[in-house]
């Protein structure tokens, strides 16, 4: 897979959502000097320690979701570097991957065993509205704490502030922790709102409008989007090799 390949794909991928956002703001290229790539590693952040990890396996290639954040202040300067020194690419893509119908919520809601997909998040106003997903049959919250405690790999925080039964979801991965989108679940009649972080204003409101929350981390409950895009390129070019990039689970749930 070429550099130019590899481009059209994304744009075949993602299409429309690429003209919507900017490119160097929520999605970008970098480092694209050889000729070839056939060893793609993903994860969900970049940071030093993931380059590093990359050039351990001889990647040639880094899919992200996030690219390294400008207020981390140091660390994209010092992945450049590295991207640079051990001649590997990267390329992010933020936004795009939230809303795309294989990306990051959709492929959660699906792994978790969703049925019926109700609405993909979009953005409206600058603002994400919620994914929806029911499931064919309810299931009680401890058994979805469950999964997604099977599934991250980690131990979600959760709320039970109603007897409900679960049937329909309503998600955020990632920084979902607004209240505005603790609003739209409730008001599109979902029995629990799940995401990747939270605050005291988080735990407050689901308190008050008696919604259950389960939050687990921002890099894991990103993960499966991204690993979805890496899967789509192997199937298109059937010669490159795909593997997760370990990233630690040091998002504490309190």
């Amino acid at each position: 897979m070429n550099v130019q390949q590899f481009k059209s794909q994304i744009e075949e991928l993602f299409g429309p959502l690429l003209l919507e956002f900017k490119e160097d703001e929520e999605y970008g290229f970098c480092n694209f000097s050889l000729n070839n790539y056939e060893r793609i590693g993903f994860a969900t952040n970049i940071t030093p320690e993931i380059v590093m990890q990359a050039a351990e396996m001889n990647v040639d290639l880094i899919v992200t979701h996030h690219d390294a954040w400008d207020f981390v202040y140091g660390m994209k300067e010092r992945c450049i570097e590295l991207l640079e020194e051990y001649n590997i690419a990267h390329f992010y893509i933020h936004l795009p991957l939230d809303y795309v119908s294989f990306g990051t919520c959709i492929s959660l809601l699906n792994l978790l065993g969703i049925s019926d997909i109700v609405q993909q998040p979009y953005q409206l106003d600058s603002k994400t509205v919620i994914g929806i997903g029911e499931f064919a049959s309810p299931i009680t919250l401890k058994q979805l704490v469950g999964d997604m405690n099977r599934l991250l790999g980690e131990r979600v925080y959760f709320q039970n502030n109603n007897n409900k039964e679960i049937k329909r979801i309503g998600m955020i991965t990632g920084a979902g922790n607004g209240t505005d989108q603790l609003r739209d679940a409730m008001n599109s009649n979902c029995d629990v709102y799940i995401t990747g972080e939270k605050t005291l204003y988080t735990v407050q409101y689901a308190k008050f409008i008696k919604m259950n929350i389960i939050v687990g981390s921002h890099t894991y409950t990103e993960i499966f989007g991204v690993k979805s895009l890496a899967q789509k390129l192997q199937e298109k070019f059937k010669g490159i090799e795909i593997m997760q990039l370990y990233e630690e689970h040091f998002e504490v749930m309190e």
